[in-house]
């Protein structure tokens, strides 16, 4: 889990899942499916899925399993058994453009355009709209943001 390893109890401790897909022996990637509020650092906002939704978090290839379907398998896989489980809704964030091209054949669709960067102590993102009202409407609500510039500080932290 890298320098995480020490918030895997923690998470299982609130509910967390864990996921992990193993080539050849090995762990390949691993990622987290939640259904109750967790911080996203990158954005710097706590998403709170609503009933019978769930969050896919901080999934990770380790290099030398990159670019060989491991995020697609992962992702598939957890979402798969989250439908099995009752979930209707899972929402997913991605900031690498490789992973985003795996999302959309999968069933994933873009909810919102969301552009972040933190300096000097101070929190930007530009929240925009995709193309289907209802779900931006819905990703706004468990984010608790709405469409704009948002500007406030900084507030990183480990989860």
């Amino acid at each position: 889990m890298g320098p995480e390893g020490d918030l895997v109890g923690a998470r299982f401790g609130r509910g967390c899942q864990c996921f992990a897909v193993w080539l050849e022996g090995r762990i390949a990637g691993y990622g987290w499916l939640s259904t109750g509020p967790e911080w996203i650092g990158e954005i710097q906002l706590e998403i709170q899925p609503r009933e019978r939704e769930g969050y896919i978090w901080n999934c990770v290839t380790l290099d030398e399993h990159r670019r060989q379907g491991v995020f697609r398998s992962l992702v598939t896989g957890i979402s798969l058994t989250a439908r099995r489980s009752g979930l209707k809704r899972v929402w997913i964030g991605s900031l690498a453009i490789p992973a985003e091209r795996a999302l959309g054949p999968i069933g994933f669709e873009p909810a919102l355009e969301l552009d972040s960067i933190a300096f000097a102590g101070m929190h930007l993102m530009r929240v925009a709209r995709s193309s289907d009202p209802r779900l931006s409407a819905d990703a706004c609500s468990v984010l608790g943001v709405w469409p704009g510039l948002l500007i406030r500080g900084s507030h990183p932290r480990r989860h």
